[in-house]
């Protein structure tokens, strides 16, 4: 099995493009670009035939394995438009995590160097689709799944690689914006020696749950505790969470059921950077009551790709009820959010060699 080059991706493009949207009205994920790439892996060849197609809709058999067992796992990202350059930032952390994704649930890992090079083809062809208006960015979604037509239980003997571009609109279309959060003790998202720490489906679709009965409760997101003793904070939603407590921030410590966040990882060594002492470690929904109830619990925030930073005003877990700092947005989270969207964007220097252009 010869490794993949760039040359080898076949290119045909779309003989009928669309029309960009505007990019005041931009939503999230439901607008595609004209592009995008798949290739195949099989145990005889291994990866193969990569190619950058017109985007359309997919032929599947109604036997296809990870329709029926979810043997599929994705990786989310952002493209911008920084002083006139198309960026990424921190790509290749996304391909090193989608295969310890792909890993945990017995897929073929994609050569992480080759990857990158084909998404930079495909968006050296859509770099008209990345909007540039404040708050907007072109979403990037990598996925792998598998493709039997079998519905024997075993791993796939067949499988995609593909990448996927939509134009998305601001995430705080009115600026920083505190959310109310319910904390969940009845449903969990994961449990150690499972898939929490993989962006696998089933975990998204788990989840659903907890959500809709946040939802109902007039809450944003659920606040997930561990899956063992019910006792610890995990994350919300979708997003790992940061906690301002007495002048120090802290984040619950990776142990196999948490998502290891690159939006994570950045904000810890930032905060680092600006001399700010950050702990990772377990932390008890308990403690934080504690702590807002001795006036220590300063600012709480989410952290993903999406959002970047996503403050949170109120915690209430059907009995007791906490609001943060007055439902404002801290101090602390806006800054962190300022300096860590300025690298992206190009306003604020790139002291750690995040910034990936995509025509070089």
């Amino acid at each position: 099995m010869s490794k993949l080059e760039v040359k080898d991706i076949k290119i045909e493009l779309t003989k009928n493009p669309k029309e960009k949207p505007d990019q005041n009205s931009l939503g999230f994920g439901k607008l595609f670009t004209d592009h995008m790439f798949e290739m195949d892996w099989n145990e005889n060849e291994g990866w193969h035939n990569p190619r950058i197609v017109e985007f359309a809709n997919l032929s599947l058999s109604p036997a296809n394995a990870t329709l029926h067992y979810g043997q599929a796992v994705f990786e989310g990202m952002k493209a911008y438009i920084a002083n006139g350059d198309a960026v990424l930032f921190r790509p290749w952390e996304n391909f090193k995590r989608i295969n310890k994704s792909a890993e945990r649930m017995v897929l073929p890992t994609v050569d992480e160097e080759f990857a990158l090079a084909a998404l930079t083809e495909l968006l050296k062809i859509d770099k008209d689709w990345i909007p540039t208006a404040e708050g907007t960015s072109l979403y990037v979604r990598p996925f792998m799944f598998g493709t039997d037509e079998f519905l024997g239980v075993k791993p796939n003997s067949n499988v995609k690689f593909m990448i996927i571009l939509s134009p998305s609109g601001a995430y705080f279309k009115g600026g920083l914006e505190p959310n109310k959060i319910f904390v969940e003790d009845e449903y969990v998202r994961a449990v150690r020696g499972g898939t929490g720490f993989a962006k696998a489906a089933g975990n998204y679709a788990g989840s659903f749950l907890g959500q809709n009965k946040a939802a109902k409760l007039g809450y944003a997101q659920t606040l997930w505790l561990d899956g063992v003793e019910q006792k610890y904070v995990e994350e919300v939603g979708a997003m790992n969470i940061f906690f301002k407590i007495d002048g120090k921030y802290v984040t619950p410590e990776l142990n196999g059921s948490i998502l290891p966040g690159i939006t994570r990882d950045s904000i810890i060594q930032l905060l680092k950077s600006n001399g700010e002492n950050v702990e990772e470690r377990k932390i008890s929904i308990d403690e934080l009551y504690d702590a807002a109830d001795n006036g220590k619990l300063e600012e709480v925030f989410g952290s993903g790709t999406a959002a970047v930073v996503s403050p949170v005003g109120e915690l209430f877990d059907g009995k007791k009820k906490i609001v943060v700092n007055n439902f404002e947005t801290g101090e602390g989270t806006k800054a962190i959010y300022n300096q860590l969207t300025g690298i992206q964007l190009g306003k604020v220097e790139d002291k750690f060699g995040w910034i990936y252009k995509v025509e070089k």
